[in-house]
């Protein structure tokens, strides 16, 4: 396995962005995956290409390490899944009090599939922008599942691959600052011009903080986290 070499679990999103140029700025070469799983808000993928092509222009040593991006068929959790991310449904609560944008066993398998494909690949890390600092409640993006997560695919897979989320303590205005600290203003743009987070798929509405439906839970968090940035930034 190569030590220098690292996969990031690339959606088009704020965060995937963002730990990116993470990967970017630690190890000596990182290859993409991206993971379609027939969610409503595919306009994400779509702006896979345009961020990979434009954040080497950020910091010009970015464009030997940035490698080969992949992107998987993961149709099949959209057919086991009945969530507001994978069916045309109003977003609301469940019961259970988590929002039904919860997609189940959807972090572990990408995880499991990128970790599969790294071993594959030879690369040892493996980096994902799972947060439980700013977060919508989702179990699969706490600190103790994907840890319990690399420990199962180490016994599994007879590996020692690792996982990293950058993002895991950090707050969506942290996050914002995290990518200013990478790559400057120019990133920070970047971010905010050529990712989409919103659930409803919504890529033609722009606001300060970049495109989106403005009302969903993704779009609300990005919000908040762009004007306390921003503020911190003022004072």
């Amino acid at each position: 396995m190569n030590d220098r070499g690292a996969l990031v679990l690339f959606s088009g999103g704020q965060d995937s962005a963002t730990c990116l140029a993470w990967a970017l700025d630690r190890f000596e070469h990182v290859e993409t995956v991206g993971f379609d799983y027939g969610q409503r808000h595919r306009v994400e993928l779509e702006c896979r290409d345009e961020f990979r092509a434009s954040v080497v222009e950020v910091r010009p040593h970015w464009a030997d390490r940035l490698g080969p991006d992949h992107m998987l068929d993961l149709s099949i959790l959209g057919q086991v899944s009945e969530t507001a991310l994978t069916r045309d449904a109003e977003i609301a609560l469940r019961e259970d009090g988590l929002p039904n944008t919860f997609v189940p066993g959807r972090n572990l398998l990408f995880f499991t599939l990128a970790a599969t494909l790294a071993y594959r690949r030879h690369l040892r890390h493996l980096v994902g922008g799972m947060c439980e600092t700013d977060y919508s409640g989702y179990p699969d993006c706490r600190d103790d599942t994907l840890k319990s997560l690399q420990v199962s695919l180490n016994l599994g897979m007879g590996s020692n691959c690792v996982l990293h989320t950058p993002l895991m303590w950090i707050d969506k205005a942290e996050t914002w600052a995290m990518a200013e600290t990478l790559g400057g203003v120019a990133l920070v743009n970047l971010v905010r011009d050529a990712t989409h987070t919103c659930y409803v798929g919504d890529h033609a509405t722009k606001h300060d903080w970049g495109y989106g439906c403005g009302a969903c839970p993704a779009c609300d968090l990005r919000e908040k986290g762009w004007e306390s940035f921003v503020a911190t930034r003022a004072a």
